[in-house]
């Protein structure tokens, strides 16, 4: 399917690794130009020099997205570059274990500017540019808003920000022609998730018991999974849905718990 993609330039903060890079890849697979927003200049550049190698073009962007200043200047600096924006994916953020218990003002406030502040403000920037292209927004959400997790107030309330963001932004923007849909990640295997596990004493067991609670093969959804559908939610061929919060998870939030796998 062709999504007519090609040389639209499209935001991806957070584009180097992970999810994100995923996103990036298979954007300039379809003659998209991701632009890649992230803090470390090495990793931004390894990302783009992916897609130079597969015959894609990109471009690259540092900034530290948890200081608004920045946030404004890599808007910026990318409408400067290419004089339009098409699209917008909100990605960057950090499971950052910000607790009711043992967490405190500073660090939920923090927690928040690294995971929901800059989602606004990288959108409100981005709005002029998107406006003129009558463009797409979309915002990478995490189960945590719905199912909880303990421990993590912060990132699940920015998390629950942004899918009320999403919706509140669909409605905002009808009149501009812009849609705003949300993709939710549940159990997706990225170098974050790796670490993660490689920390735990019994980590290959609990990889093992967390892919037998995915009803759909038993197994994680790749990146590319996850990928495919931003794609297609930023591309006209998916032209009349808005304000839609889609699970990308193999029925891991909604389906019954029976069919765990025992």
């Amino acid at each position: 399917m062709n999504l007519h993609l090609n040389e639209k330039v499209i935001i991806v903060s957070g584009g180097a690794k992970g999810i994100g890079e995923g996103i990036c890849a298979q954007l300039a697979l379809e003659g998209a130009f991701p632009v890649i927003i992230g803090r470390n200049e090495e990793d931004n550049q390894a990302c783009l020099d992916k897609i130079n190698a597969a015959g894609g073009f990109g471009y690259t962007v540092k900034a530290e997205l948890s200081k608004p200043e920045e946030c404004e200047r890599a808007i910026k600096d990318i409408h400067n570059r290419f004089g339009k924006i098409h699209g917008l994916v909100n990605n960057a953020g950090l499971n950052d274990g910000v607790s009711l218990e043992s967490g405190n003002y500073e660090g939920f406030m923090q927690s928040l500017h690294n995971n929901l502040v800059h989602y606004y403000l990288l959108a409100h920037h981005a709005l002029p540019a998107l406006k003129e292209t009558k463009g797409s927004i979309v915002n990478i959400t995490s189960k945590v808003a719905e199912t909880g997790q303990g421990g993590t107030s912060g990132y699940a309330a920015a998390n629950g920000g942004r899918n009320a963001l999403t919706r509140e932004w669909a409605v905002e923007l009808l009149k501009y022609g812009i849609r705003v849909n949300a993709v939710v990640v549940a159990e997706s295997y990225t170098p974050m998730y790796d670490r993660w596990i490689k920390s735990l004493p019994d980590g290959e067991k609990q990889l093992k018991e967390i892919n037998n609670r995915i009803p759909l093969g038993n197994r994680m959804t790749t990146v590319e999974e996850l990928a495919n559908m931003v794609v297609f939610l930023l591309s006209k061929r998916s032209s009349h849905t808005t304000g839609q919060i889609m699970h990308v998870d193999g029925g891991y939030v909604h389906l019954d718990r029976s069919l765990i796998k025992k």
